[in-house]
């Protein structure tokens, strides 16, 4: 009797043993600073949604950890002698997840499509392309209206990024992208999560181990690092500067950093929008310069980041050859005051600042609006959700915006869709011909000193232009449990999942 029992239970267990799977499903948990805006890399302009689509989407091209161009969905490249034509031969054998075929025609299609969908935010980034010749079914010809060495740079990024034909075209793409990556689109709730799952054809499966990728938006940096702390998340960008301390005491937490590519500054709408032309900061450039003069960026990277960062005067952080050595302007309130009154401007002059609603960019707003209030200013900060501070840039309803860009391997990437006067992130509408003239003919030469040369006057000249007040270069800095292993940060500040795995 107890012997019978006794087998049934055994056999029970064993059944209920056989019930399970063999492994437990592996989830990576990504803490985000914001809620990317739209799942279209074409109509995307997020820092955040970069980190969704480097899991998601396959480019043509990638970069490594020196910032050189290598290989990605095109295997190898070669330019024509007089920079006008780029041949890529593709890689074969590669999937979209929907099981449609990756080939030269589909990198048309992409190429296509970026160029001319209305509100693609890409167009200026390939602007140079004439044309998009499929020779074969593995090789593909793109003809350029003048050489442009930027062009390869901006295939490592969105410009670059292929998307499946078939799903494309559904008006409903950004709600269910579907790419070649490693990841392929699971769900996503809005400002709660975005969840991948592995997509088991992708042609270079072994290198990635996660099951399913989840990112959390969390816009407090405290908050992403509690959740760290907890064992909620495993991985967060964006430390801020306050909290190093706390992570590197931590002996279950590790600390990763890089000096990053990346900028933050205070954009001004000079001719976007009704509301514009009316705009203090639009009748005169020296109303532009007296308010950059006001903020002392060396006292803003102290009180608000602990000395991390580095004070900025322009787009090049300093890990770019093409950074321009110039001294960052030391704060003048008296000559602020004097180019307020030579152009004409009653103080106080009021003003409304946008700024994320995040407690990092809240209080880099508070800062400024203490410091420029001693030379005439009165800045009400006005507090956004990030893609919503964006999507209000966009269309000129602002005066002045806190935001930044994450920076690009190539100089091109950081400045000429911001400062050119046809530039697809020109949300400010700056226009200055001999600058978009010097931004031209830089995307034209391969010569590095030539390059730089072009470079330098278009930094010096914005410093009177002022059409943005650069404020600091930020480092990359990633919280991470140490049970994580293999993850290294990039100057690009994206997270890179080749490679990477979580030890029991």
């Amino acid at each position: 009797m107890n012997l019978r029992h006794t087998s049934l239970a055994a056999l029970s267990g064993l059944l209920l043993l056989g019930s399970l799977p063999a492994q437990a499903e592996s989830t990576l948990r990504i803490g985000l600073g914001a809620d990317p805006d739209m799942l279209d890399p074409h109509l995307a302009r997020t820092y955040y949604g970069r980190f969704v689509f480097a899991a998601l989407c396959d480019r043509l091209v990638d970069i490594d950890e020196k910032l050189q161009v290598v290989p990605g969905l095109a295997t190898d490249w070669k330019w024509s002698e007089d920079g006008k034509t780029l041949t890529m031969n593709l890689r074969q054998g590669v999937t979209f997840q929907d099981g449609e075929k990756f080939d030269a025609a589909a990198v048309k299609f992409n190429l296509d499509r970026a160029m001319t969908l209305p509100g693609s935010l890409r167009k200026s980034e390939l602007s140079s392309v004439e044309s998009v010749e499929v020779a074969s079914p593995s090789q593909v010809i793109l003809h350029l209206k003048n050489a442009d060495a930027a062009l390869l740079s901006q295939l490592t990024d969105r410009a670059g990024t292929m998307l499946a034909p078939k799903a494309a075209v559904k008006p409903d793409f950004a709600m269910h992208p579907v790419c070649s990556g490693p990841y392929q689109f699971a769900s996503r709730v809005q400002q709660d999560r975005i969840v991948l799952k592995r997509f088991d054809h992708y042609w270079n499966k072994s290198a990635y181990h996660f099951d399913k990728v989840v990112f959390l938006p969390i816009p407090d940096a405290s908050v992403r690092l509690a959740n760290l702390r907890s064992g909620d998340l495993d991985l967060t960008e964006g430390i801020a500067a306050s909290d190093v301390k706390t992570v590197t005491a931590d002996s279950r937490l590790s600390l990763v950093k890089v000096t990053g590519l990346g900028y933050q500054g205070i954009t001004f709408n000079i001719a976007n929008g009704k509301t514009a032309p009316d705009s203090p900061f639009a009748k005169d450039a020296r109303v532009r310069e007296a308010f950059s003069l006001a903020i002392d960026r060396d006292a803003l990277n102290q009180v608000a980041f602990e000395g991390q960062y580095t004070p900025a005067n322009q787009a090049f952080s300093p890990v770019s050859p093409y950074h321009v050595k110039l001294p960052v302007p030391a704060r003048d309130v008296e000559k602020a005051k004097a180019l307020l009154a030579a152009a004409g401007v009653k103080t106080p002059l009021n003003v409304t600042l946008l700024v994320t609603n995040n407690p990092t960019s809240q209080q880099v707003g508070q800062v400024i609006q203490a410091m420029i209030s001693e030379a005439g200013f009165n800045v009400n900060l006005q507090m956004s959700e990030f893609a919503t501070l964006l999507d209000r840039q966009q269309r000129g309803d602002f005066q002045l915006s806190l935001s930044g860009w994450s920076g690009r391997p190539d100089p091109d990437g950081s400045i000429f869709a911001f400062i050119n006067s046809k530039g697809t992130l020109n949300d400010g509408r700056y226009g200055n011909p001999q600058v978009d003239s010097w931004l031209t003919e830089a995307r034209q030469t391969n010569d590095i000193a030539a390059r730089q040369a072009l470079y330098n006057k278009v930094v010096q000249q914005l410093q009177s232009d002022m059409p943005i007040a650069y404020l600091y270069f930020e480092p990359r800095i990633f919280g991470m449990t140490k049970k994580l292993q293999g993850f290294k940060a990039w100057p690009d500040g994206l997270v890179r999942l080749a490679g990477v795995t979580m030890t029991p």
